[in-house]
């Protein structure tokens, strides 16, 4: 077994086929079904299932791919590590994000950049649930992202910045019990329709948070993954929105209205897998502020 078969077994579990994961390796497609063949012989077992339809791993691919990820990793700082001692900093990083969180993350990475032009970045963005597993797994080596304290649990974390969040609404909207300050309750909020975003995304779980604590039940008209298409659904006067103010200010055309109480907030923090921080993850953390 070496380090090439494990990264054919991973591209195809990537990818989902055979003929997707030599376009992603760059070979031809009977060079991989040739490579899983002879591995799957060497091991005893076959590691997935053919259909004419699809590619799936079989329970000895369940277990094997994981395995054959911390493998290639390892492998991958070891040589990163070398190029260290020698003072030329290579490798690539996968760098975890959710949609609409930035916290100055393009200027690190650009001073990363120029500072180690030798080193690749993948940025990978998803919602808050996918990028902490992706974190444990170790497909993902950095994020910056908002997490609860559950969440933050087996992770090395550094807090960034905390902000509360605003209803979002068209102008045309009026929103019952709206204070001379335009401040808002969760109740009010409860009373016209929402747009929220799916379950998993950090805001979600913010609002839901909020509303329990007010003790409000409350109802999703709209449930969205996009920042976009929330704020169009709002400008539509389909429904009001609770986002983070720095969000909000992206659309000026929107009103915005402070909660008077048990306003969703949330933390964003860059987050790590446990353990001394690779080279080019360390020269990355170097440039969050």
């Amino acid at each position: 077994m070496d380090l090439r078969q494990m990264e054919v077994i991973v591209a195809v579990a990537d990818t989902g086929g055979f003929t997707a994961a030599a376009r992603r390796l760059h070979v031809v497609q009977s060079a991989v079904s040739g490579t899983v063949r002879s591995l799957e012989r060497e091991l005893g077992t076959p590691l997935f299932d053919r259909t004419t339809h699809r590619v799936a791993l079989t329970p000895a691919g369940e277990a094997f791919v994981p395995a054959a990820r911390a493998t290639l990793r390892a492998a991958e700082l070891a040589r990163d590590a070398v190029e260290a001692v020698k003072g030329q900093l290579h490798g690539r990083i996968t760098v975890g994000t959710m949609q609409g969180v930035w916290a100055g993350l393009h200027h690190a990475l650009a001073a990363l950049r120029t500072e180690h032009p030798g080193v690749v970045v993948q940025l990978r963005q998803a919602a808050v649930a996918d990028i902490r597993q992706a974190l444990r797994d170790g497909t993902v080596d950095l994020a910056v992202v908002a997490l609860d304290r559950q969440q933050q649990r087996g992770l090395i974390t550094r807090l960034l910045s905390r902000e509360d969040m605003v209803l979002v609404t068209s102008p045309r909207r009026d929103v019952p019990g709206t204070t001379p300050d335009n401040e808002v309750d969760l109740a009010d909020v409860a009373q016209v329709p929402l747009v929220d975003f799916s379950p998993g995304w950090a805001i979600r779980y913010a609002v839901d948070r909020a509303f329990r604590a007010a003790g409000v039940e409350h109802t999703t008209t709209f449930e969205v993954n996009d920042i976009v298409a929330a704020a169009e659904l709002v400008r539509n006067d389909l429904g009001v929105c609770i986002m983070p103010r720095s969000i909000a200010d992206r659309f000026p055309d929107l009103d915005q209205h402070p909660f008077r109480r048990h306003a969703p907030s949330w933390k964003i923090m860059v987050v790590r897998p446990p353990g001394e921080a690779p080279p080019a993850v360390a020269a990355l953390l170097n440039h969050i502020a």
